[in-house]
């Protein structure tokens, strides 16, 4: 296993980066996404208006946003946090290109995620100056968890993390495991969009929707992706019929996740012979059923804001596990 400086900072890129993506899901759940109206600063400053003056000269200029000092302070410590993973990316990408002739050391990679970095700020920007568009906020999100797998990879691949231990019995199951991640994946952007739409809690009970088992639906209002400019999102804007189709669909999802998963965790722990394959199988299995029960949980509490934040964070540990399976189900090669 390597310990260079490369790696130490992917390392610390990676940690951040799930801080951010969890801090990222806190400050949605919590209704502070518009928390500061503008961008990228805070009613016009680096820090939160707090003093009586700082939040009169504040709403002077924002009438239709007054200052929320707990709210805003949240939107700019994931700002802060969001910032500084930028720079580490950037001394990544500015590590790898100066090293870019030593043998082994990734280039591609680094340079793709500064470039990611750079959209994911957009995306930020968006997000607040188009009022919570939805589709903007789910490809922030999507941005963030890609962020945390590339990073993921590569830790894993310059780590020599589970060395060349592939074994024959593993190959059957490489193309299993990319579907799995693949599957996980969509599921997420389903999850994204039932939180940026306000869907969560359309179905209040469970197994049931509204004590039916198929309630009324509207599938092209549930899943039209742009809706022009000049709309607060903040609330929600969809009718109950297609916030109830968006909540059915993330449930439907669960299903084929749950089954598909727990068969590919089952699968793992029994036909590899690589104990650290066996160990991924394992982490998945349990964070399967971690985040089902999650999920559950969301519905008959009514999204309390810890259980919301903590299924958000386990998608992404579980988005980790997969990334896992699939490099140690693969040759090492440089990243």
């Amino acid at each position: 296993m390597r310990t260079t400086l490369f790696h130490r900072l992917a390392w610390g890129a990676l940690a951040l980066t799930f801080v951010v993506v969890v801090l990222g899901a806190y400050v949605r759940l919590s209704d502070a996404g518009l928390g500061c109206p503008d961008w990228p600063g805070c009613y016009g400053r680096l820090d939160v208006p707090d003093e009586i003056h700082q939040i009169a000269e504040a709403n002077a200029v924002y009438p239709h946003r007054p200052v929320e000092p707990a709210k805003a302070w949240k939107e700019m410590i994931h700002r802060y946090c969001a910032g500084a993973l930028g720079l580490l990316v950037l001394a990544l990408a500015a590590l790898a290109w100066w090293n870019r002739r030593r043998p082994g050391q990734p280039l591609a990679l680094p340079l793709a995620l500064l470039g990611l970095i750079v959209f994911q700020s957009l995306l930020g920007m968006w997000t607040v100056t188009w009022q919570l568009k939805p589709v903007v906020v789910m490809a922030h999100l999507l941005g963030g968890l890609t962020t945390l797998s590339l990073l993921a990879w590569l830790v894993l691949r310059q780590g020599r993390y589970g060395g060349n231990s592939a074994t024959v019995d593993d190959g059957a199951l490489r193309g299993y495991a990319l579907l799995g991640l693949g599957l996980l994946a969509g599921q997420i952007a389903l999850g994204g969009w039932t939180s940026a739409n306000y869907a969560a809690l359309a179905c209040p009970d469970f197994p049931t929707c509204q004590t039916r088992w198929w309630p009324p639906m509207d599938f092209r209002e549930a899943f039209t992706l742009w809706r022009g400019l000049g709309v607060s999102y903040e609330g929600g804007v969809l009718a109950n019929d297609a916030r109830v189709t968006i909540h059915m669909m993330h449930r439907l999802g669960a299903l084929v996740i749950f089954l598909y998963l727990g068969w590919l965790s089952w699968r793992l722990l029994t036909v590899s012979r690589n104990r650290a394959v066996r160990f991924a199988g394992l982490a998945v299995a349990i964070l399967l059923a971690g985040q089902l029960a999650l999920g559950i949980a969301n519905v008959v509490l009514h999204l309390p804001l810890p259980v919301a934040v903590a299924h958000n964070g386990g998608a992404a540990l579980l988005l980790l596990a997969l990334v896992a399976v699939n490099h140690l189900l693969r040759p090492e090669t440089a990243a």
